[in-house]
């Protein structure tokens, strides 16, 4: 595996990564941890070799054991259809994911391996799987414009108003025309109007903000952090609900909370481009140029985000 400090200096860009970027980046690691495995393997067993022949046999008794998700992914990313059938049939879940929330079947509707996202939605894989960004399948599936599994999903029940944690539903990331003019005829079939579409986009802050009237109302903290130190003001600031935000403020909301990186509310409002937040943060005396543990700050992160998103996408074709 990596060196930890080797972990560490690689997490401001990993994390100024699209969601594709992040799969490819952690598939390479997975391989380089696969080889470490197998070259420490290999020099045990040599070294041990005279001592095991005595025993019956003569075979080693070390093993290496993954668990169950690391192994599942590991072939659903290999696009190993026979593999990933016969963990199935002993028993595996279809719905397994890594820490990040991904699961096969996200990994397979961006690599586009068709076969393998049959048999995974045969064996009772969810569809509207949320990672740890809210995106589901359909949302890996549209953005590689990939519109074979796109139709597949939303055949089988796809949810056409699912919002990623950046606002979008899976039409706002269609590039292709073709895709994108699938998704809105399957939207219209369902009598999806611009009143629902809204609806959807604004309930994950609607109920943030009913949330936060809650506290306010019993005299509970605002400024609570979790154990990451993340404060409600940071989680307002990289969504981009402004209404949460103003009504946070408008209750000493602290714009200078740090999280356990450093990070303020505007680091994480500026890394993923909200503009309108960035903007309000900076009224109420949020500093462009405040550093993080890593020196980071929030204008650098805003001009990398412009750089990545000049770059085009990593789906494979």
């Amino acid at each position: 595996m990596a060196d930890h400090l080797e972990l560490l200096s690689e997490m401001p860009a990993v994390s100024r990564m699209s969601t594709q970027e992040r799969l490819r980046h952690a598939q390479k690691r997975r391989g380089q941890q696969l080889k470490k495995w197998a070259q420490a393997e290999k020099e045990a067993s040599g070294k041990k070799a005279k001592g095991q022949a005595k025993k019956a046999g003569g075979k080693p008794d070390h093993r290496i054991f993954f668990p169950q998700n690391v192994t599942f992914l590991e072939a659903a990313a290999r696009n190993d259809l026979e593999e990933v059938r016969q963990m199935l049939q002993d028993g595996f879940s279809p719905n397994l994911c890594n820490e990040d929330g991904l699961t096969a079947l996200h990994q397979c509707c961006i690599d586009d391996f068709e076969e393998i996202v049959r048999l995974l939605i045969d064996a009772g894989a969810d569809v509207n799987a949320s990672d740890s960004e809210l995106w589901t399948p359909l949302h890996a599936a549209a953005t590689c414009g990939h519109l074979h599994l796109v139709s597949l999903l939303i055949k089988h029940n796809a949810n056409l108003l699912a919002v990623n944690s950046d606002g979008n539903m899976p039409y706002d990331l269609c590039e292709d025309d073709v895709t994108l003019d699938n998704i809105e005829t399957a939207m219209a079939e369902q009598g999806i109007t611009q009143e629902k579409i809204e609806e959807s986009r604004a309930a994950t802050e609607r109920k943030m903000m009913s949330d936060i009237q809650q506290l306010v109302e019993s005299g509970s903290e605002v400024n609570a952090q979790d154990e990451s130190g993340t404060s409600l003001l940071h989680i307002a600031a990289a969504n981009g609900y402004l209404d949460a935000a103003e009504l946070l403020l408008e209750h000493k909301a602290a714009v200078n909370a740090k999280d356990c990186d450093g990070w303020e509310a505007l680091h994480a409002a500026a890394c993923w481009g909200q503009i309108q937040l960035v903007e309000l943060l900076v009224a109420h005396g949020a500093d462009l140029n405040a550093k993080s543990l890593l020196d980071e700050t929030p204008l650098g992160l805003y001009e990398d985000l412009m750089v990545s998103r000049s770059e085009p996408r990593t789906c494979r074709e």
